[in-house]
C-alpha cells in the first residue's frame, strides 16, 4: 500500500523534472536560432533575406503538418471561420489578433542583423529586458488569454532589474554609439514579443484547447510573418540590391526549424509545468545558452566581458523576481 502511494508521487516529480528540462531546452533552441540566423545574415551580407529564409523554411514544415494532420487543419479552419463571422464565434477573436507574426518577423530580422555584431549574449539579455517590461503592460491591459493581471511590487521590481541588466551588459560599449543602438533593437523586439505571445495565446485558445491549437497559431504566425518579410525583402532588393550567394553550410538553414520546435514543444510542456514556469525555464535556457555560445562558438570578435556575464545573471534574477507572485499562486 505504501509502495502504491509512493509511485504516483514519484511519477509526478519525474514529469515536472522532464517538463522543466524541456522548457530549458526551448530557451536553448532560441539562443541557437539567434546564432544560426545571425551567421546566415552575415554570410548573405543582409539580414532581411536571412530572416525570410528562416521564416520560409519554418512555414513549409508547418504547412506540411497542416496538410497531413487533420486536427491541425481543423484548428486553422476554426480560426478562419471565427474571424470571418465574429458573431458566431462569440466575438472571441478579431483579425488584428492574428498578426503576431509581424513581431516574430521583426525579431528574426533583428537576430540576423545584430547578433554578428553584438553577440548572442547581449542580444538575449536585451530581448529579455524588453519582454519583461512590456509584459507588465500587456498583462495589465488583458491582451492575453488569462485576462487582466494587476501590477505587483515584485513584478515591477523585476522589470526594473531587467532594464538595469541591459544597461549593465552594454556598459562597456557605451562609448560605441552604434553598438548601443544595436542593443536597443533586440530590446524593442522583446517588447513586441510580449504582445505577440499574448495575441497568439488568444489564437490558440480559439483554435483548440490541445496541442493542435498551438500549432495552428504557429501556422498563422508564420504565414503573417513570412508575408511581411516578403514585402520587406522586395523593398530591400530595390534599395540594397541582391544579397550574396547562398551558403553551402546546411546548418545555417535550421533557424526556421528551431521556431517550429518552439511551438510544438511549448504546447506539450505547458500542460505539465504551467505557463509561468514554462516561461521562466525558457528564459533561463536563453540566457545560459547564449553565454555558452558566445564563449565556445562566438559569432563576432566581441569577447564575453564581466559586464555581459553580470548583466545576464541580473536579468535571470529579474525574471525570477517578476515570476514569484504567479509561482506562489500556482503552488
Amino acid at each position: 500500500m505504501t509502495a502504491t502511494e509512493i509511485r504516483p508521487a514519484r511519477s509526478v516529480q519525474q514529469h515536472q523534472f522532464i517538463g522543466l528540462t524541456a522548457a530549458f531546452g526551448i530557451g536553448m533552441l532560441f539562443a541557437i536560432q539567434s546564432r544560426l540566423n545571425g551567421e546566415l545574415g552575415q554570410v548573405l551580407g543582409d539580414g532581411v533575406p536571412a530572416a525570410l529564409i528562416s521564416f520560409g523554411s519554418g512555414l513549409v514544415v508547418l504547412l506540411a503538418g497542416c496538410a497531413v494532420i487533420p486536427p491541425i487543419r481543423r484548428s486553422v479552419g476554426r480560426v478562419w471561420r471565427t474571424i470571418r463571422t465574429p458573431a458566431d464565434g462569440g466575438g472571441l477573436l478579431r483579425w488584428w489578433q492574428c498578426i503576431g507574426g509581424l513581431a516574430g518577423a521583426f525579431l528574426v530580422a533583428i537576430q540576423s542583423i545584430t547578433v554578428s555584431v553584438i553577440g548572442v549574449a547581449v542580444f538575449i539579455v536585451a530581448v529579455v529586458a524588453g519582454q519583461a517590461v512590456s509584459s507588465l503592460v500587456v498583462d495589465r491591459l488583458g491582451f492575453g488569454p488569462a485576462g487582466r493581471q494587476a501590477y505587483t511590487p515584485l513584478r515591477i521590481v523585476g522589470a526594473v532589474l531587467a532594464t538595469a541588466a541591459v544597461v549593465l551588459a552594454v556598459s562597456d560599449r557605451l562609448h560605441h554609439p552604434s553598438g548601443l543602438l544595436l542593443a536597443l533593437l533586440p530590446a524593442l523586439g522583446g517588447v513586441f514579443t510580449a504582445v505577440q505571445q499574448a495575441i497568439n495565446g488568444r489564437v490558440a485558445q480559439t483554435a483548440s484547447g490541445d496541442a493542435s491549437g498551438a500549432i495552428a497559431a504557429g501556422v498563422i504566425n508564420f504565414l503573417v510573418g513570412f508575408a511581411a518579410l516578403l514585402v520587406v525583402f522586395f523593398v530591400d532588393l530595390l534599395v540594397r540590391g541582391t544579397p550574396n550567394s547562398l551558403p553551402s553550410n546546411p546548418w545555417l538553414y535550421l533557424g526556421g526549424m528551431c521556431g517550429v520546435i518552439f511551438i510544438s514543444a511549448a504546447a506539450a510542456v505547458v500542460r505539465i509545468v504551467g505557463v509561468f514556469v514554462l516561461g521562466l525555464g525558457t528564459i533561463a535556457g536563453q540566457l545560459i545558452g547564449s553565454l555558452f555560445i558566445d564563449l565556445f562558438v562566438p559569432a563576432s570578435d566581441q569577447e564575453v566581458t564581466l559586464p555581459v556575464v553580470a548583466g545576464t545573471l541580473l536579468a535571470l534574477v529579474a525574471v525570477i523576481v517578476a515570476a514569484l507572485p504567479n509561482l506562489r499562486k500556482s503552488a
